[in-house]
């Protein structure tokens, strides 16, 4: 009869095992579901922050291109994901310390990825008077240099097609137009703030690429 009892209750406690192994795993999958949408959401946002950064760039002309913008966000939405989200999610689980680690971890990665996303297009929408005003600057400065070439540097009407123009600081170029020599080109001071636009010839005769090297100018 006592091994009989002993049977019964082993028999019992594996059956309680079981129980909690079965309550166990649907939690678990339920935790794994809640926090596997960090990845895939780093796949879908980088590409589309870098469609924004170009098209709607937060600060000056943007990066250059799609491909400079989904690096730029590439890098930010990694280092979100590697530094900041698991200070955050430290933070989180003392509050929930019912959430494992990687899921805490996991759901603030992405949704410091989603804040970073809406505060691009925030940012861009925010900028985009100031880049359309550039823009319009940009025109004027570029009809402006046209019109001076055809009245008064003729030589360099070939070089119009390929003119460089680079900003100085609001309302001011560096318009280049490339002359036969490729070291002689043809550079005029554009001041965009007055009407009409006013132009100086620069006495250097050097390619704006020789003061982007220099940094601080774009």
């Amino acid at each position: 009869m006592p091994a009989c009892r002993r049977g019964d209750n082993i028999t019992l406690q594996g059956v309680a095992d079981s129980e909690r192994v079965e309550r166990f795993w649907p939690t678990r999958l339920r935790w794994r579901m809640r926090g596997a949408w960090l990845w895939p959401t780093f796949l879908v946002l980088t590409p589309v922050e870098g469609i924004l950064l170009s098209a709607l760039p937060p600060y000056g002309s943007g990066p250059e291109g799609i491909v400079g913008g989904m690096l730029l966000a590439g890098f930010a939405n990694l280092f979100l994901i590697a530094v900041v989200a698991p200070l955050v999610g430290l933070a989180l689980r003392r509050r929930r310390r019912d959430l494992p680690r990687l899921i805490a971890t996991d759901l603030c990665g992405t949704a410091l990825l989603c804040v970073l996303a809406v505060g691009i297009l925030a940012a861009g929408l925010a900028h985009r008077p100031a880049a359309a005003a550039q823009e319009r600057d940009l025109a004027s400065a570029y009809a402006a240099v046209h019109d001076y070439v055809l009245a008064r540097a003729p030589e360099y009407r070939s070089g119009l097609a390929a003119v460089d123009a680079l900003r100085l600081r609001e309302d001011a170029y560096r318009v280049c137009v490339p002359g036969h020599a490729t070291d002689r080109w043809l550079c005029l001071l554009v001041d965009t703030d007055v009407e009409p636009v006013a132009l100086r010839r620069d006495a250097s005769m050097e390619p704006n690429s020789t003061l982007r090297t220099v940094g601080g100018f774009h």
